[in-house]
């Protein structure tokens, strides 16, 4: 049986994190980092804390998510305003290649770039590089179906991984839902770090480790963001008692605490996965993926519920949570494509099965 409790170095990064961010990115930190989505302040702490080096390899062993994930997830539940968990799969697919990282800001794109570009990419708009996955040399094949522009599959035939930047952002849009520095990344010039099988490799795992971290910070998002609507229905008064003593408000909240717990600990056997080399890790990354998701629209949304007509405006923390939940879980193509991500690696292992039996 798996164990997930937290490890000893774990809970120390946690206690770290925790008192770094509820110093560094309040509720009032976030709203000031708006619209740009992006706090230079409090990514130089971060940096001070030793972020993204922190997914480097230490004397020849990789950095585990199992530790990644509790700093994503400590990220969401504050709505950080910095690009955490991009620029650490960027590190680690870094390191995989052999490729130093430096001191440059560098982020990574999840899904396949279409016509030279890498469609909105995670903090593009504010990184010195980003990491991309280009369909082919001569983008032929970017845009096709099965170059997979929609970030759902990819064949691999004819991809590398680029680098591209500085001066790399072509277009940003004026606005987004939960204030992410979102950008589209051009490729023109960009520098080939690997082709071929080796960068099929490499591109899969690093998006298996975004999907795992992207995953951890929407655990994060629908904790705190649950706590927000549990701690307002214990104190909003209707008819002499609590609005949470009634029990249509009560079990939304508590159905919305199960999918929590449930997202969490998904997130957990994938980052084991992940850091043990179980062949089941990209199918646990999709399904982490897609399920904190939807873990963190519905708690966000009972929550944001629980305040009532105040959840709607802009004076309530809660609405900070239900964009940013509804945000992160649509950047990778939302919970359909992470979906069909589960069922197109499930049918392979089944195609896979078949091959080795008829042999």
């Amino acid at each position: 049986m798996m164990d997930f409790a937290l490890s000893s170095e774990q809970l120390d990064l946690r206690a770290g994190l925790t008192a770094l961010f509820a110093d560094h990115s309040t509720p009032a930190r976030v709203r000031a980092a708006e619209p740009l989505g992006f706090d230079p302040a409090l990514w130089a702490v971060l940096g001070g804390f030793g972020f993204p080096h922190l997914a480097g390899s230490r004397d020849g062993t990789p950095a585990r998510l199992a530790e990644l994930v509790v700093a994503a997830q400590d990220a969401g539940a504050c709505l950080a305003s910095a690009p955490l968990v991009e620029t650490l799969v960027a590190t680690r697919l870094l390191d995989r290649l052999g490729v130093a990282a430096g001191d440059d800001l560098v982020t990574f794109s999840p899904r396949p770039a279409m016509a030279g570009v890498a469609r909105t990419v995670p903090w593009a708009a504010v990184a010195d590089r980003v990491i991309a996955w280009d369909g082919s040399p001569d983008g032929s094949r970017n845009g096709s179906r099965n170059g997979a522009q929609d970030g759902r599959r990819h064949d691999g035939v004819g991809g590398r991984i680029v680098i591209a930047g500085p001066g790399h952002d072509v277009e940003r849009p004026k606005q987004t839902l939960a204030a992410l520095a979102i950008g589209h990344a051009d490729l023109t010039g960009a520098t080939v770090l690997a082709e071929g099988p080796a960068a099929t490799t490499a591109f899969a795992e690093a998006r298996a480790d975004w999907q795992i971290l992207t995953a951890a910070t929407l655990a994060g998002v629908a904790a705190a963001g649950l706590h927000l609507g549990v701690q307002y229905a214990k104190t909003r008064h209707q008819f002499g008692q609590p609005i949470g003593a009634f029990q249509a408000l009560a079990h939304q909240l508590a159905d919305a605490a199960a999918l929590v717990d449930g997202a969490q600990l998904l997130v957990q056997e994938a980052a084991w996965a992940a850091d043990t080399g179980n062949p089941r890790r990209h199918g646990l990354a999709a399904m982490a993926a897609a399920f904190a998701g939807r873990a963190a629209r519905q708690a966000t949304d009972r929550s944001l519920h629980a305040h009532g007509g105040y959840g709607y405006t802009l004076e309530y923390d809660i609405q900070l949570y239900f964009r940013r939940a509804k945000a992160l879980s649509l950047l990778s193509g939302g919970e359909p494509a992470a979906v069909d991500a589960v069922v197109a690696l499930a049918l392979a292992d089944t195609d896979s099965d078949n091959d080795t039996g008829r042999r």
